[in-house]
């Protein structure tokens, strides 16, 4: 019988203070690492609703970062390889390229056959625990790209996907492409088990479009429908919300 826990729930007064406090918590997490541990291990998501809380994560004092190994949990297939909507490439802008010192970035590679690099990320990030992995929420509960009806305890470590016209659409409402016929339809996307191998999961989850997604998460039967509640079969998560996604609005 699987042990659930529910996560820590933090509600803030909007987006820049849900990054902050996310933030702080996550320099906490990984600084207290770094006393005992010679290289800490993140995976990180890469989409607006992380924005804040990695700009917030940069300002963080005393973090070493040449001493963390970094991950990322998702990118789409057939993007060209400079897009500013590829993930890996977001992540650069957005975090890595702001960082003085070096840090180890491991990417998705997505030039190379989609199954041969799911399998060629999956080794490069092998079964060592996460020290703390940054996620959010899609609008229809997935994790990662584990869009619904989502697998969650397959031996994979990463995967090929079909993603759904939910998922697509949310691309597109939050700019990033013109229309949903531009939004790649498969993508890699690292698994719920292999995501779930972490000793600690922050989640950022800003926005009244995720508000029915947090509350699904916390509240709906655990299973494959509603990706996110794989999050209570975990022991140490904390969800963070805003005002306009406060799951508690929801009667």
């Amino acid at each position: 019988m699987t042990t659930t826990t529910a996560p820590e729930l933090l509600v803030h007064a909007d987006a820049d203070a849900l990054g902050r406090a996310a933030a702080a918590e996550a320099g906490r997490i990984i600084r207290t690492a770094l006393e005992t541990k010679r290289t800490v291990r993140m995976m990180l998501a890469a989409a607006p609703s992380q924005a804040a809380t990695l700009e917030w994560l940069l300002r963080e004092p005393g973090i070493d970062w040449s001493r963390v190994e970094a991950f990322h949990m998702d990118d789409y297939i057939g993007l060209v390889a400079d897009a500013p909507q590829g993930f890996g490439n977001w992540l650069m802008q957005h975090f890595f390229d702001q960082i003085d010192s070096e840090t180890t970035f491991n990417r998705i590679d997505t030039s190379n056959s989609p199954a041969e690099e799911a399998v060629r990320y999956g080794a490069v990030m092998g079964d060592e625990r996460f020290d703390l992995v940054l996620l959010g929420l899609g609008v229809n509960g997935h994790l990662a790209f584990n869009d619904p009806p989502a697998e969650f305890a397959g031996a994979e470590r990463a995967r090929v996907v079909e993603l759904d016209i939910v998922s697509r659409q949310q691309q597109v409402d939050e700019g990033h492409f013109p229309d949903v016929d531009t939004v790649p339809s498969t993508a890699i996307t690292v698994t719920i088990s292999r995501l779930l191998n972490a000793d600690r999961i922050i989640a950022s989850v800003p926005g009244e479009v995720k508000r029915q997604a947090a509350w699904d998460t916390l509240h709906q039967p655990i299973g494959p429908d509603h990706p996110g509640t794989a999050l209570r079969t975990h022991p140490a998560v904390t969800l963070h919300v805003d005002r306009h996604s406060d799951p508690g609005t929801i009667r």
